[in-house]
């Protein structure tokens, strides 16, 4: 018998997989429980509620684009640099976890508790923060002029990635959210 954090993991990654379809089913308890050919009363062994269970993804999530973002920071000196890597970072992620993508964007929210769509909305102004604080350091280098409102373009930043993300899930994830990153992100960066 699996251990409980392997078949909590296992319910994560099926969530995951199912997502990846991009006629974007509805992901319910029993068509989990179906997947994994277990009891939906078995699922709530491991999660309280569906909630809990994307809750478990967004943490997925966070962890991941954090962590990468601490690394690319500590890295990476150049703040200019820095900028480019975040936001290619935030696409490749969602090319690599289309399932993922759906969560970024909300899709998979819709009809779920609130709370979870606050969260994504906290996790897209930490990375929007991050590309903020990089900016600012950019300016101190003098890589961009002081003159940049760093505040307008980490938010045009932050809505371009999520309209990458956007395309990507609507596109069936056939259109890539990297295409065109190395000529589209000088436009951006001025």
């Amino acid at each position: 018998m699996p251990r409980s954090t392997d078949r909590k993991t296992q319910i994560l990654q099926l969530i995951a997989q199912m997502l990846e379809s991009p006629t974007g089913e509805k992901i319910t308890t029993a068509a989990l429980a179906k997947h994994l050919q277990v009891s939906e009363a078995a699922l709530y062994r491991h999660f309280a509620s569906k909630a809990q269970m994307f809750e478990g993804l967004i943490e997925f999530i966070e962890s991941s684009l954090f962590g990468l973002i601490n690394r690319i920071t500590v890295d990476e000196a150049d703040g200019l640099k820095q900028v480019h890597a975040i936001v290619a970072m935030t696409l490749r992620f969602s090319a690599q976890n289309p399932g993922m993508t759906r969560v970024l964007i909300g899709d998979a929210l819709v009809n779920e508790n609130e709370r979870l769509q606050t969260r994504i909305n906290a996790l897209t102004e930490r990375l929007e923060a991050a590309l903020r604080q990089s900016l600012r350091v950019a300016v101190s280098q003098s890589t961009i002029p002081q003159a940049v409102d760093v505040t307008a373009q980490a938010n045009a930043l932050m809505c371009y990635v999520i309209g990458r993300w956007h395309q990507f899930a609507k596109s069936g994830f056939r259109r890539s959210p990297t295409d065109g990153l190395e000529r589209q992100l000088p436009l951006l960066l001025g």
